[in-house]
């Protein structure tokens, strides 16, 4: 038996997408989280409904890393179609559980194979023929028990918790790993090194939440109180978790009516248009979608900037162009977002990079729409809204909303009725506005996409029409100084710097452990939100040179922070693409930087 490998393990379960085995897979993940082990769990789907490959990676670390890995120590096979395909994924010296009647002849002989009739298995010991399928998928939650030594207590907490809502379901499931468990213990006697043991202190105060339930949760939080939406993947979830919070935390406990309005519309274009009015008239208004639907959201975008209307645009990224790879993640919708409608156009856009910044941006974008009377843009991607990540449980609000510069009767009545729907009162850009309903006989006004002066008036002048662009371009400043500011650390004070967004940042920060380790510190610098801080143009002046990480082929924000910097610090940036539609892995930023920095890998 070689050295025990412990705590430190990725997992890769290859099975048919319809076949249950999303309910064991989540499971076998939160049997070894209540051990106390941190867990980062990777869900690879098709885009159709049953049928096709879907792959679960489960990552193991003790120090909680939480990026994809490209090679898994420990396969478990269910699919023949993926079966040669699947081999290959797996490390020298790893471990493959497999359906017995799958042929290992000519197969790699640098692992261990283990097969296990999960067919016969499930046939023999489940009775109900409608649920074998299913249960079939617990049985391997059990056989990996075995192999992992995970106690059984964790896999009775994992399964209740599991089917909280369907109490009868506890037992046949359990009795379904039991199986499992047991041919286990029957039939193998060589160990693998592989173990998992109970750890403390690591996850306490931590949960495991997919990054579109958090921004449901905050936009809950921010006040929202109008959604319209169209289903499209990878968005659609953030809605229906809203719907689902509304139903727990939205209901008056008088009368039991709704305290929210969420319309499923008939299309994106319309979703958009249904929240901007309500924007316009008051509400804390949303849409949620992704690449295809912002694509048709353009002109509205255009109207919500020119006319001043806030609302707030959640963009769940996929792979594109058209209709591209609908369960693949992406980055490539930043450019796009950031500048979205004909004319010159510039949206606020925010970029979370943990599950806790999905839920803080979603709540905190309302008030930006707000006090800035513009759309904000909210990018996340599939990789962080649809796959569950640990993260330290959300804090309440600590602050009220803030409404921004809206002019109440009294206001009114103090002007004498004398004010400009977009007049640059505070020298900031940002103009005030009054809102529908509002009694005093000034406070209507006309909202129009066309041009128009300061007091909303249509008109086809040119002083006019600039003078509002540049009122525009001024209020887009005001905001660039009140976004998230980038997350810098400094701390190793190297010559190199990297740079990255988003989900990337899981990667990242693996990739600057592991480099550090081999003594080639790197320093770190997040971008949280477009328009760019100025620090990011400091950060690079204080390194020689900088690698921009990000999940598009053709460098989106490497191209926007170019275009920032001063000529005599373009050539100090360098940029790392990936853009396969799998989440990026931390070698895939270890081996090109240095590559480029002419270290042997």
């Amino acid at each position: 038996m070689t050295d025990k490998i412990l705590n430190d393990l990725t997992i890769q379960a290859a099975t048919v997408n319809g076949s249950g085995s999303q309910t064991a897979n989540l499971v076998l993940t939160r049997a070894i989280f209540h051990m106390g082990i941190p867990v980062a769990p990777k869900n690879v789907f098709p885009s159709n409904i049953e049928g096709l490959p879907t792959w679960y990676q489960l990552r193991v670390t003790p120090q909680g890393h939480m990026a994809r890995r490209d090679q898994v120590d420990i396969l478990v096979a269910f699919n023949v179609a993926t079966w040669r395909q699947d081999l290959q994924t797996v490390r020298p010296g790893g471990v493959v559980v497999h359906e017995e009647a799958f042929s290992t002849a000519d197969a790699r002989t640098d692992v261990t194979y283990y097969p296990v009739p999960f067919s016969k298995l499930a046939k023999s010991k489940i009775q109900n023929d409608t649920l074998r399928k299913q249960l079939a998928n617990m049985i391997y939650v059990g056989v990996v028990a075995g192999l992992l030594g995970i106690p059984w207590e964790a896999l009775d907490h994992a399964v209740k918790r599991q089917f909280l809502s369907k109490p009868k379901a506890v037992q046949v499931n359990l009795d379904a790993i039991k199986v499992g468990f047991d041919y286990w213990q029957d039939n193998f006697s060589k160990q693998a090194p592989y173990r998992l043991e109970p750890m403390t202190g690591v996850v306490d105060g931590k949960v495991l939440v997919e990054g579109n339930q958090a921004a449901a949760l905050g936009a809950l939080m921010g006040g929202v109180t109008v959604a319209a939406w169209y289903p499209i993947t990878p968005s659609s979830s953030l809605c229906e978790n809203l719907i689902a919070y509304s139903d727990r935390f939205r209901v008056d406990p008088k009368t039991g009516e709704k305290r929210i309005a969420i319309v499923q519309a008939e299309d994106e274009l319309a979703a958009l248009g249904m929240a901007i009015g309500a924007g316009w008239a008051g509400a804390r208004a949303m849409t949620s979608t992704s690449g295809p639907g912002i694509s048709l959201m353009a002109e509205f975008a255009g109207l919500a900037y020119y006319a001043e209307v806030p609302v707030v645009i959640f963009d769940i990224q996929r792979i594109g162009p058209s209709t591209g790879l609908p369960t693949r993640t992406s980055q490539a919708d930043v450019g796009f977002a950031y500048t979205l409608s004909h004319g010159d156009t510039k949206h606020l856009v925010l970029l979370p990079g943990t599950v806790e910044e999905c839920y803080e941006f979603a709540r905190d974008a309302f008030d930006y729409a707000d006090r800035f009377q513009t759309p904000v843009f909210v990018l996340s991607d599939l990789d962080l809204g649809m796959n569950l990540w640990m993260t330290p449980e959300f804090m309440y609000p600590d602050k009220p909303f803030d409404r921004g510069k809206v002019l109440s009767k009294a206001d009114l009545e103090r002007l004498g009725g004398e004010w400009a729907r977009y007049r640059d009162v505070d020298g900031d850009g940002v103009p005030y506005r009054t809102l529908p309903g509002t009694d005093h006989p000034a406070a209507g006004y006309f909202t129009r996409g066309s041009g128009h002066d300061e007091h909303a008036r249509y008109t086809e002048s040119a002083q006019a029409y600039a003078a509002n662009m540049d009122r525009l371009s001024h209020k887009f400043e005001t905001a660039r100084h009140a976004l998230p500011g980038p997350v810098i650390d400094e701390s190793t004070h190297s010559p190199i710097g990297l740079i990255a967004f988003g989900s990337t940042h899981a990667a990242v920060v693996e990739a600057r452990q592991a480099l550090s380790v081999g003594h080639r510190s790197v320093d770190y610098l997040r971008v949280r939100a477009l328009p760019l801080s100025a620090q990011i143009v400091e950060f690079v002046s204080r390194h020689e040179r900088v690698y921009v990480v990000e999940q598009n082929r053709d460098g989106q924000i490497y191209d926007l922070i170019r275009l920032a910097l001063p000529p005599e610090l373009v050539d100090r940036l360098r940029s790392i693409r990936h853009y396969d539609g799998q989440p990026i892995p931390a070698d895939a930023i270890i081996e090109p930087l240095l590559e480029s920095e002419a270290v042997p890998v």
